[in-house]
């Protein structure tokens, strides 16, 4: 096993699970906004610095959709499309981008 520095300054998980009955964070939109902010953090030319990412079940369905955004510790919930900008101005408040 080889042990690396992160590549990424943040990740951001987005929860897509789905579940076969009841509510999910699929089920309550995750997929757009997974792909919205994979979309915004490109045209931002920020795809260097932080990586949206796919994550499983967090285990909080009820409040989903679901966002957790690391090393900040941040954990996002019942996120819809109209959160997007002020929740990417979080993530990349303190992006340091190379000139």
């Amino acid at each position: 096993m080889k042990r690396n520095s992160m590549p990424y300054q943040k990740t951001v998980f987005v929860c897509l699970n789905e579940r076969d009955a009841g509510t999910c964070c699929t089920r309550s939109g995750s997929i757009k906004i997974h792909a919205q902010l994979k979309a915004a953090i490109k045209e931002r030319g920020l795809k260097t610095q932080v990586r949206i990412s796919r994550s499983g079940c967090m285990n909080r369905c009820m409040q989903g959709p679901n966002v957790m955004v690391f090393p900040d510790n941040a954990w996002y919930s019942e996120v819809v499309e109209a959160d997007i900008p002020t929740l990417l101005d979080e993530i990349t408040k303190d992006i340091l981008v190379p000139e």
